[in-house]
Formats: structure tokens, sequence, C-alpha cells
């Protein structure tokens, strides 16, 4: 379980370390099509320096001008009148612009100067004069002119024209731009003159209609006469209502007539009072007297009469004051109702003079405006009539025209620019071709076609390859590995690099499947010529060097290599044991490579391949060769356009796809994964065969990690000579398995 996690996390870290700008690719690309990068570079380069040395000299020279001199006449007007000039930057001179380098190569100044010129150079035309002429603006607003011909006088007429061309449109471009400012100042001037004179009308008009001067000072008025007005309607309001009090009080004092009426008002009242005080006599005496006469007596009963005849006139008295207060009410209410009447009267006279001084407002800015454009109008037209007494341009030669100066492009600046940009048109066009050429190269290439793990990386090494058959026969049983060795040191080192690739390949076939070994595998490739044998021969080895037993059969049965490759005879083989029940004890051959590895090869190649994969007795020799063998590995013929290698993937338990770096494309492979959607077959990964990046950092890591021995090549060539009859020896080895 550890080890599947330790896989799944260096998978997750190759992906991580993908994306982004793969430099390695790209140089590796441009190593690929050195040739073609090399030729495009040669090529521009040459053609490059043959321009510098055929071109024909020409001829350059320049003026500078001055656009923005502070003349006198400037200095004077703006003394004279600072705030009446129409604009300070149009009296010093207006900056140069991409329009106004327009027109200083337009038809309109170049071709008066064309006519001239051609008195002298009858051969220049229109098309020769606009194209030497280049016109820039250097920092400062200086106009520099320059001009290029192969005609040294030429270059000389054209400067000296010209500067005395755009010095004299100078002054014409300013008197035509005041001319056109006065013109159109003088055409607004009776519209805005119009407009004031109708403002000011309409303002006149509202101050006649609604009697006013000033609307502001006219509503602060009337809201102080309504203030006024409210607050005396307010003591009006507080008397009124004592009145109403005093009325209330009254009514029950009269109804009283009594020395007991309390109101104030009858208190305040003489008459009322000596009326009651006359009352109050006459209780006094009636009081006095009954205590010594009887109730019946004359005098009693005159004391009586008058207190009756008393009485009426004390009530008339309260009744006349009661009167007095309701007149008095009355009054308090009229003036009341006047005052409301009053100040509804006012309040509507303000909300009238309200809208007429929003009115009022909206012509007094308009014609506040009105007045101050047309002021301005009249102090812009006497600043153009000013500035339209200018006589002296506005632009000044700074630098007179300079001597004309061949410049004919240098070989040697040539042969530079022209290896840059040959190794950089070059270089772009490598990877295109690259691109198209559709062939896989990297490890890169191969994740974007096959999504499967790359089990493996083996390096490149020719010279392992085209020594491989010589020294099969000159091993005595040990490993060929050991075996191969090279006059030079990194030689050596790539050997040992080219192994330690097939050991780690093994041992990831293993952590594949760690909890199942792997019995039977077959190798195959999407197309001939990919390394697949090569590829079975060596894994076969270094599991083989693993203690494990190995059978390696040559299962491209329309194609057999691998004796050729081994240094086996092919008269026995695979398809003596399918057609002609040979033993297989009889059939399978010993390898001068190790011990523990042992091979079927073909015995030939039969009309039908398919036929013998598919037949009963491929079965069980299949399971025979399981039982007998630790591991066996199926060297099968090519995936794309036969059903050979389909059929021996069903009989294994895995397949393991080769692909050839630099010799497989694309589509081929993109073929290949659509066909391998087939149930029966499991595909373990990819082996990339053939990297040389890979190579080159694993000749690194195994030389440190595992220096040359002390044995030294001419020893190991010398042990592997004393070895001339190993077959011989090989063949007594049969059955031992």
């Amino acid at each position: 379980m550890e080890t599947a996690q330790q896989i799944s996390l260096s998978r997750q870290l190759s992906e991580d370390e993908e994306g982004g700008l793969q430099l390695g690719q790209i140089f590796a690309a441009l190593r690929r099509r050195v040739l073609l990068i090399g030729g495009i570079a040669t090529v521009v380069t040459v053609g490059a320096v043959l321009k510098a040395l055929t071109d024909t000299p020409i001829y350059q020279a320049q003026f500078e001008i001055l656009t923005q001199p502070v003349t006198l006449e400037t200095r004077i007007i703006s003394t004279a009148n600072p705030e009446g000039l129409s604009n300070q930057e149009d009296l010093i001179g207006s900056s140069i612009d991409d329009v106004k380098l327009r027109i200083l190569k337009s038809p309109k100044l170049l071709e008066p100067a064309l006519e001239e010129l051609q008195t002298r150079h009858s051969s220049l035309s229109y098309k020769q004069l606009f194209g030497g002429l280049s016109l820039s603006v250097s920092p400062g607003e200086i106009l520099v002119v320059r001009y290029r011909s192969e005609s040294k006088d030429l270059v000389e007429d054209v400067l000296a024209l010209l500067s005395e061309s755009y010095i004299r449109h100078s002054v014409e471009d300013r008197q035509s731009d005041i001319i056109r400012g006065v013109y159109f100042v003088e055409e607004q001037l009776p519209t805005l003159r119009e407009r004031v004179d109708f403002l000011q009308e309409s303002l006149q008009d509202l101050r006649r209609n609604y009697n006013l001067i000033d609307p502001e000072s006219q509503g602060s008025r009337l809201t102080e006469r309504i203030s006024a007005l409210e607050q005396e309607q307010l003591q009006i309001n507080v008397q009124l209502q004592e009145a109403t009090q005093i009325y209330t009080a009254l009514r029950q004092d009269v109804a009283s007539y009594g020395t007991d009426a309390m109101s104030s008002f009858l208190q305040n009242d003489q008459r009322y009072q000596q009326l009651l005080g006359q009352l109050l006599e006459i209780d006094t005496e009636i009081a006095q007297q009954s205590v010594l006469l009887l109730e019946t007596s004359p005098e009693i009963q005159y004391l009586l009469d008058q207190r009756q005849s008393l009485t009426p006139i004390i009530q008339q008295e309260g009744q006349r004051v009661q009167r007095q207060v309701e007149s008095q009410i009355r009054e308090l209410s009229v003036r009341n109702a006047v005052l409301n009447d009053a100040i509804d009267t006012l309040k509507l006279q303000v909300k009238e003079l309200s809208s007429v001084t929003r009115l009022y407002t909206d012509i007094q800015r308009e014609l506040s405006i009105a007045t101050t454009n047309l002021n301005e109008f009249l102090s812009k037209r006497e600043a153009l009539r000013i500035e339209a007494a200018q006589r002296q341009a506005p632009w000044e030669i700074l630098t007179q025209p300079s001597s004309p100066k061949a410049s004919v492009s240098s070989a040697t600046q040539n042969l530079v620019l022209g290896l840059g940009l040959g190794l950089l048109v070059g270089s772009g066009v490598a990877l295109v071709v690259d691109k198209l050429s559709s062939v896989v190269h990297t490890d890169r290439d191969i994740k974007e076609v096959i999504p499967l793990p790359t089990l493996g990386a083996i390096p490149f090494n020719q010279a392992l390859s085209d020594e491989l058959t010589t020294l099969i026969g000159q091993t005595q049983g040990e490993s060929l590995w050991q075996t191969l060795s090279y006059d030079s040191e990194p030689a050596a080192v790539e050997v040992r690099a080219f192994a330690e690739a097939f050991r780690s390949l093994n041992a990831n076939l293993q952590l594949m499947t760690p909890d199942k070994k792997i019995r039977s595998l077959t190798i195959s490739s999407a197309s001939p010529g990919e390394g697949k044998s090569t590829i079975a021969i060596n894994l076969a080895q270094a599991s083989a060097l693993m203690g494990r037993k190995v059978l390696l059969v040559d299962a491209d049965l329309r194609h057999p290599s691998l004796h050729r490759k081994l240094g086996l005879p092919n008269e026995y083989g695979l398809m003596d044991v399918i057609v002609s029940n040979v033993p297989l004890e009889d059939v399978v051959q010993p390898s001068v490579m190790s011990p523990n590895l042992f091979v079927l090869t073909s015995a030939g190649s039969p009309p039908d391949p398919p036929t013998v994969f598919a037949s009963s007795a491929m079965s069980s020799l299949n399971q025979a060769i399981q039982e007998k063998f630790d591991l066996v590995i199926y060297d099968a013929p090519p995936m794309l356009g036969f059903a050979d290698a389909y059929l021996t993937a069903a009989l294994s338990q895995y397949l393991l796809i080769v692909v050839g770096l630099g010799k497989v494309k694309r589509s081929q492979l993109q073929q290949m994964v659509e066909s391998l959607k087939i149930p029966d077959i499991s595909v373990l990964g990819v082996v990339a065969n053939g990297t040389s990046e890979e190579g080159a950092s694993s000749y690194q890591y195994y030389n440190y990690y595992s220096p040359l021995s002390e044995m030294k090549a001419a020893d190991i060539n010398t042990q592997k000579n004393t070895n001339p009859d190993v077959l011989s020896k090989l063949w007594q080895r049969r059955g031992r398995f």
C-alpha cells in the first residue's frame, strides 16, 4: 500500500511540473532541425551581405525649425493687453502633431516646390520627392526635416527650397487662422447681441408686470408682514379665549345675583357692586329688626319690600355687563377673521412671487451668460485684430541645411543583422516544420496522445545496437551489460546507464501490480522499427538478473528477429510446438545473456499467423510455459495492420507498448489507441524508446553514483576473445529449465 501511494505521489508531482513554457522541448526541436536553421540563416546572411556590397550610396541632409519662438511682437502684445489675447499658444506658435506633419508633406506644399525643382532636375517626380522626405519632432517642439536621395545636388536644392517654403507657410498659416477667427467672431456677434437684448427686454417686462425691482427683497418684506399679522392674531386669540371664559362666568353670576357673585368682571363693576352693597345693608337691617319685631310688623314688611324692589335692578345690571362682554367677543372674532384673510392674501402673494422669482433668476442667469459671451467675443475680436498686425514669422530656422553625407550599408553590420534575422527566421520555420511533421519526439508528446503512464525511458545508444549481435557470441554466461565496454570512460557510462534504464523499467512493472506478480507480458508497438524487440530482450535480461526464470518468446511470426539479435539458431521453435507437437523442452534455448533467461524462437513464418495464435494449441502452450517460468515475455508484431499482437496480448496478462521517439507519428499512435479499446486486453503502460534528454541526465546520475570499475576496457576485451565456442556449450544446457 505504501508503494502504491508513492507511485501515485510521483505521478502527481510529474503532472504538476508540466505546463508553462517547455524550453527543453523547444531546444530539442531546434537541435533536430539544425540543418534547416543553418541553411536559412546562411541564405539570409549572404543576401544581406550582397545587398550591402551592391547598394548605391544614398545622400542625406537635414535642417531644424524652431516652431515656438517668442518674438518681439508677441512680447509687446502680451504687455499691452495680457488678458485680451485670443490664445497665448496661438501667438507663440501651434504645436506640431501628426495632422500638421501630414499637411507639411501634402501636395499643397510640395507641388509648388516640385515645379521649381523640375527646372533643374527634370526627372524628379512627386513620388520621388515625397518618398525621400521625412519629418519628425524632437523634444522642445523642434521640427527636423530630412531628405534622402542618390543625387547630392538634389538633396541640397530640396532642403534649401523647403526651408523657405515652410517658413513662408508658417506666416500664411497663422494669418489664415487669424482671418478665419475674425470672420467667425464677426459672424457670431449679431446673434449674441440679439440674445442679450431679448433677455434684457424680458427682464424689464417681468418687473413692470409684477411691480417689483428685486424679488428677493420684496419676498422678505412679505414674509415679515405675514409674521407680524400672525403674531397679532395670536394675541387676539388669547383675548378672545379670555373673554369667552369671562362670559361663561358672568352667566353663572347673573343667575345667582347675590353677594356670592365671584366674577372678576362683576367685582370690577362699581354700579353692580353698589347695588350689591345696598342689598347687603337691607339684609343686615332685616336681621337686626327680626330680633325685636315680628315678621308681620310694618317695619319688617317695609324692609322686605325694599329688598324685593332692588333685586330686579341687580339682575338688569348683571345682564348689562354680560351684553358688554358679548360685544367684546364679537369684536375680537371680527378682528380675528380679518387677520386670517390678510394672512391668506399675503401667503398667496408669496407663493406667486416664488414662481416669479424663479423666472426672474433664470432670465438673470441667462442674461449674465449671454453678456459674458458677448464681452469675450468682443475681446477676442480686438485681440485677433492685434494679432493680424504681426508680420514676423512664427517659425524660425534653428539649424541651416547640412551638407549631404553618403550613407552606404555596412557589410559587417548587414552580416550581423542578417545572421540574427536568419537564425530567428530559421528557428521559427524549424519549429513550424517540427510541429507539422507530427512525429513523436518526447515523453510529453506521448502523454498528449496516449492516456497511459510512461513506465520507462530508454536512452538512445546507437553503438550498443550496432554491436549487440556481435557481442552475444562473445559472452560466457555473464550479463551482456557486464560484457559490453568501450575504449573511453563516457561510452562505458552510457552502457551502464542503458542497463540501468531497463532495471528501472523492470522495477516499475513490479510496482504497477504490487499485489499480483506479472507472469506474462506482451511487448508491441504501433509501427515497425520502434525497437520493441530490443526492449523485449533487455527487459527479459533485467528480470532474469533479478533471479526470475524468464522465457522470451518470438511471437512476430511475420518478421522474426530474436534469433538474429541473440545469435541463436532458428531451426526449432514455436511453430514446431504448435504444428508438430514437439515437446517444449526440446525447442527452448538458453540465452548467453543470463543463466535464468531462455528463448523460444519462431522456427519459421506460417502463411496465416493469426490462426496460430487463435488455436487451442497456442492456448495450451501459453498455459504450460506460464507454469514452468516465472515470467513469459512475448515479442509481438506491430499492432497497426495486423491482428497477431491483439491475439498475443489476449493470451498474456498485460500489454506493454513501445513508442520509438522520432520514428512514429501522432496519427499512428491515435489509431493504435482507438484499436486498443478491447475489454480482453489490459494495457500496462508505455515505454519511450530512444530519448536523448532522459539519457543525458541518466548518464550524469549513473556516473555520479557508479564510478567505473578498475577493470579497463582492454581487460574486458581480452576476456571476450577467450570464448570462441559459446554456442556449442549453450546447446549442452538445453533442458535445464
